[in-house]
């Protein structure tokens, strides 16, 4: 993994930026220029000189979008203070994107002088400025009254509507937000109607419910199974992280009064004594990442007229030359199961290419991809991502086990990339490690037009005339695949896993 370093002189200072992408990736190209499109849309970085006031050069930092289809972010965490240095390439704060929290990495040079949106701050959208920054540590002070107005921030008497000032009905569907109370009544303002920064500020309180931990803090608490409310951060703001995780003693449970102490309950007291409501359940709130998955898996189960096709398959065969191949592998990798289906999957996309397309109603199109990149289901602490193996058609099983390996580590500790995980051409969930799951299906993720569900390995009882008993077992797994019927039409599908029935029960067709 390399970072070039994307930066115009003509730009700038409207646009100094590093994208992080893959060396040698077919895709580089395509994502450097993606990248650079909507970095310079949103323009994460603006110099500006003040005008109206006297104050020193300045630079706005504003809410970046880490992803090409990004339009708005949970600012989680501020990793810098005021008056701090920043350094080029230095993790500045946290946005929790609709995949992942990911690292705000600075590439510039100075001192952090004002923040204008708190660590915490719900659905901050792209372009707004979050920051200023100065070149010179002794301008830091001169923006201590420094607005988000004299920045040339949003911040209009009339409130537009996509942000609409705390009322009951805002309060009502955000319940996360409205449990801090509006700090507006601690400060008089001279005029009836609050001022834009503080409306602002007061919209975007920072719910006091909501704690801030690393993502390998949260997949260590999640193992344990600790709470994280328990736990006091010791990381920056109060994060928690993976030490505190792994430090934490809980403390000694109550001891239960005597029989002899208590009190007989009354009729009165019975029902005081009934538990509440209030004990009986635990209000979780909905991530952003949670969120955009209930959202798009909605979506695709409402306007997919999609459909099964089912069947048992041999992987006897597959066994052996996964077993064959890590005994002569020297230690140098270690091949799954689920490495090899990957292949499969790859192989039987270029055999039956119909379903390795895309549904493009708006472009009035179906994309049918030459490439087969295979996005691999890996559930983590916050929700199910898809981390995408590109071109598994013309890559070997020991680079697709690698990255796999790579993939899913860095899903489930939050540190994949968009690029990682954002495309793919079609979709394989495994659920193969459950030895309760003997089948299930699995919902299309759009614009793809397939998923394949691998359910568990079995022993069956098949037919075998030159047995003595007449029957052997065989190791058998169900493959379910889910496909769009406006790309794959019936017989195409009953195709497709009949090609990759035959690729799994004579793997050495990956070869060919």
């Amino acid at each position: 993994m390399s970072a070039i370093a994307l930066k115009s002189k003509s730009l700038n200072p409207l646009l100094k930026c590093s994208l992080p992408i893959l060396k040698n990736s077919h895709s580089s190209q395509l994502f450097l220029k993606n990248s650079y499109n909507y970095l310079l849309l949103n323009k994460s970085f603006s110099k500006r000189y003040a005008s109206n006031k006297s104050y020193p050069p300045y630079t706005v930092i504003n809410m970046p979008a880490l992803s090409p289809t990004m339009s708005q972010g949970n600012l989680a965490v501020w990793n810098k203070s005021v008056g701090d240095k920043l350094q080029p390439g230095e993790p500045i704060a946290e946005v929790e994107t609709d995949k992942a929290q990911m690292d705000f990495e600075f590439q510039e040079e100075g001192y952090l002088a004002k923040i204008f949106v708190d660590g915490g701050t719900k659905d901050v959208p792209v372009g707004k400025p979050i920051a200023i920054y100065v070149e010179d540590e002794a301008d830091v002070s001169a923006f201590s009254d420094f607005t988000e107005a004299d920045a040339g921030g949003s911040a209009p008497a009339p409130a537009p509507a996509s942000e609409p000032a705390p009322s009951t009905s805002a309060s009502a569907s955000q319940p996360a937000e409205s449990s801090a109370p509006a700090p507006v009544s601690e400060k008089p303002q001279s005029s009836p109607s609050p001022s834009p920064s503080s409306s602002s500020s007061s919209s975007s309180s920072l719910s006091p419910s909501r704690i801030f931990a690393s993502p390998l803090a949260k997949t260590i608490a999640l193992e344990k199974g600790i709470a994280l409310k328990n736990i006091t951060g010791t990381g920056p703001n109060g994060r928690i992280t993976a030490k505190d995780v792994e430090s934490y003693v809980p403390p000694p449970a109550p001891q239960q009064p005597s029989a002899d102490t208590t009190p007989a309950p009354t009729t009165a007291s019975s029902s005081a004594a009934a538990p509440s409501s209030s004990e009986d359940y635990e209000d979780i709130p909905i991530t952003t990442m949670r969120s955009v998955i209930a959202k798009r898996l909605t979506e695709s189960s409402q306007n997919n007229p999609s459909y099964i096709v089912s069947s048992d398959v041999s992987v006897s065969k597959l066994l052996k030359l996964r077993k064959s191949l890590n005994d002569n592998s020297n230690n140098q990798f270690k091949l799954s199961i689920n490495d090899i289906l990957i292949k499969a999957v790859a192989k039987t996309c270029q055999l039956v290419p119909q379903a390795n397309s895309y549904w493009l109603e708006n472009e009035n199109v179906i994309r049918q991809f030459k490439n087969v990149d295979v996005s691999v289901a890996v559930a983590t602490p916050t929700g199910l991502i898809t981390p995408i193996v590109k071109n598994a058609h013309a890559i070997g099983l020991k680079e697709i086990s690698s990255q796999v390996k790579d993939l899913g580590k860095r899903a489930k500790e939050g540190k994949l990339l968009p690029h990682e995980f954002q495309g793919g051409t079609i979709t394989i969930s495994n659920l193969g490690m459950n030895p309760a799951v003997k089948l299930f299906t699995s919902i299309i993720n759009p614009p793809q037009s397939a998923i394949i569900a691998i359910a568990t390995i079995e022993k069956k009882a098949i037919p075998d005339k030159a047995n003595p008993n007449g029957f052997i077992f065989d190791d058998v797994i169900n493959v379910t695949a889910t496909f769009d019927h406006r790309v794959v039409d019936g017989a195409l599908g009953g195709e497709w896993i009949k090609a990759f029935k035959k690729v799994v029960e004579n793997p050495l067709e990956l070869l060919l």
